[in-house]
């Protein structure tokens, strides 16, 4: 960002999409302490409409990165739009956004889905809590856009592999909320109960969590 300023196109102000919007504040300040992120909600899941009013105006408001966690691609076209850049969700969209989307993270459920069905079939299937990332091969990052600089590339890929490795954890303390209260210690990692329940924003972002509804 050359504004300091990226948009985050968010769902509904439930954990899951908080500490997205947080770890995604985290890693844009491990390289730009300056950076803020701001947010809209459009409270859907999947609503083109508003997601695109949505990136539009954190656009307009000086965002040159969008960002989102929503289903459809409309942030992703906005920035291709804009002229603007974007990370796209859930899946590869830089079909829509060729020129704006500089890589994205993606979802890989297949495998874990075939063996499960496969589990079924065979009459050993066991139902059971399931949160996989990348170790488990169910979170990939797409190929990145040609504007994205070989040495970034290379940092990126190597926090991926750190991260599948167990050996960089995303909320790692000190950790503060937008507020300037300690939420983790230093040198403590956040456990999956507690991100679970995750309910405040991180320093550098914008504004005051909604209650959830």
């Amino acid at each position: 960002t050359k504004t300091n300023t990226a948009g985050y196109v968010a769902a509904f102000p439930i954990p899951e999409v908080v500490m997205g919007i947080n770890a995604f504040t985290r890693g844009m300040r491990s390289v730009n302490p300056k950076a803020e992120v701001k947010v809209i909600w459009v409270n859907s899941w999947f609503d083109p409409g508003r997601e695109r009013e949505a990136a539009d105006t954190l656009i307009s408001q000086g965002a040159d990165v969008v960002t989102h966690h929503t289903d459809s691609t409309a942030a992703v076209q906005a920035a291709e739009a804009k002229k603007v850049y974007a990370i796209g969700y859930h899946s590869d969209m830089s079909k829509y956004g060729p020129n704006a989307q500089l890589t994205a993270v993606t979802h890989n459920w297949g495998q874990y889905y075939t063996r499960v069905a496969q589990a079924a079939v065979d009459g050993k299937w066991k139902p059971d809590n399931v949160w996989g990332g990348i170790k488990e091969g169910f979170i990939k990052m797409a190929p990145f856009n040609k504007s994205v600089p070989q040495d970034v590339q290379d940092t990126v890929k190597k926090a991926e592999a750190e991260i599948a490795a167990g050996k960089l954890h995303p909320f790692t303390g000190p950790i503060k909320d937008n507020a300037g209260k300690e939420r983790l210690a230093a040198g403590k990692a956040m456990t999956d109960d507690v991100l679970s329940k995750m309910d405040y924003y991180v320093d550098g972002v914008q504004g005051k969590l909604p209650a959830s509804k």
